[in-house]
């Protein structure tokens, strides 16, 4: 195994015990990360999984490290309540990464909007989770949930 899938092996391993400190740890400063609902860069990258961390109490997940050439990838699942509706989600998620300096530069996560809508959100997921509109929504409530935990933890603050 190369630096880098150890790398990246140490953070899901962290995320398993909901370890923030030490998955925030594996990003270079000017990280940035990307996903169907978060767009962030730097500290707002920390703030993000220690919101996470905290909010998932029965959080459990199953990964693995890809190696492809040079290229280190991931394919996650995580399963937790989500804690807006009570409502049990299994994602699946498939990671990339790009590294810099031995730590991770960036982080892009990819799964299925509509299928983690339907679970997370029930029935308005089921009829709004294709939609533009929903995708929106759940961003901009996810965002402004982050904003919130950053201004309790000024640790995050730019």
């Amino acid at each position: 195994m190369n630096e880098n899938q150890d790398l990246i092996s140490r953070f899901y391993q962290a995320f398993q015990q909901r370890d923030h400190a030490t998955m925030f740890g594996c990003y270079h400063p000017d990280a940035t990360f990307e996903d169907a609902v978060f767009k962030l860069k730097g500290k707002e990258i920390g703030a993000m999984w220690h919101m996470l961390c905290e909010r998932g109490k029965d959080l459990t997940l199953e990964f693995q490290v890809i190696a492809e050439g040079n290229a280190v990838k991931a394919h996650w699942e995580p399963r937790y309540t989500f804690s807006q509706t009570g409502k049990k989600v299994h994602n699946i998620i498939d990671a990339e990464f790009e590294f810099k300096d031995g730590k991770i530069y960036r982080h892009r996560d990819a799964f299925d909007f509509y299928r983690w809508s339907r679970q997370a959100l029930g029935v308005p997921g089921v009829l709004l989770g294709w939609s533009d509109f929903l995708h929106r929504k759940v961003s901009a409530v996810a965002n402004g949930s982050l904003k919130t935990f950053i201004r309790k933890h000024p640790e995050y603050a730019e």
